[in-house]
């Protein structure tokens, strides 16, 4: 429960507040770190992202303080559920990718490493932020299912996990499959206004 609310603590609606607006009402209207970037700026958006990933990291370490691996494991999954769906904000959340990269950093490092090279990779190839997160975040439970984890249950529940978060780019995928999915690129606040519902991925 302390994960799902932390995860619930969304840093990119309660940051553009501080701001005196609402990211939800703006670019893409999605509350996370992509859309931060394009509407108030690159160091806006680093922030955003990096208090997404510190929820991550928190819900995990506490849970391992709390009950070992299982909790930590536990634990994770909440703080993504809450990121997707924040009880403080209607259950309209973000997509989860910055939050679970963080976390499965803490639960198995060797397939976060996996996961930031390919995506790496693949933006800079394509420029597609959301088939770059959905393949990098697919490689997680591949690269576990390979090299083996210290806990038999950390293979399902980041399996899962990266299946809540592709199903959260299901719009993605349709534009994409039909061509019209935007590429990233840094736009001024005034060109942010202009991007479509639903393009980013956090």
């Amino acid at each position: 429960m302390v994960s799902y609310l932390l995860g619930s603590v969304s840093t990119g609606i309660l940051y553009s507040r501080a701001l005196g607006q609402d990211i939800r009402t703006q670019g893409s209207k999605n509350s996370g770190a992509t859309n931060m970037t394009r509407v108030h700026g690159l160091g806006k958006g680093a922030l955003t992202f990096l208090g997404d990933c510190l929820k991550g990291v928190a819900a995990v370490l506490f849970g391992r303080w709390l009950a070992g691996d299982a909790g930590a494991l536990v634990a994770g999954t909440c703080v993504v559920l809450g990121h997707m769906w924040p009880v403080f904000f209607g259950f309209q959340g973000g997509k989860g990718v910055a939050v679970m990269f963080a976390a499965i950093w803490f639960v198995e490092w060797r397939a976060a490493v996996v996961v930031l090279i390919l995506f790496l990779v693949l933006m800079a190839a394509t420029r597609y932020m959301s088939l770059s997160v959905m393949i990098a975040a697919a490689s997680a439970p591949v690269t576990i299912a390979v090299v083996g984890a210290e806990h038999p249950a950390i293979l399902p529940i980041i399996a899962a996990c990266v299946l809540f978060m592709i199903w959260r780019h299901r719009e993605n995928i349709g534009r994409l499959l039909h061509g019209t999915e935007s590429k990233f690129t840094l736009h001024s606040v005034k060109g942010a206004s202009k991007n479509k519902p639903g393009e980013e991925t956090e």
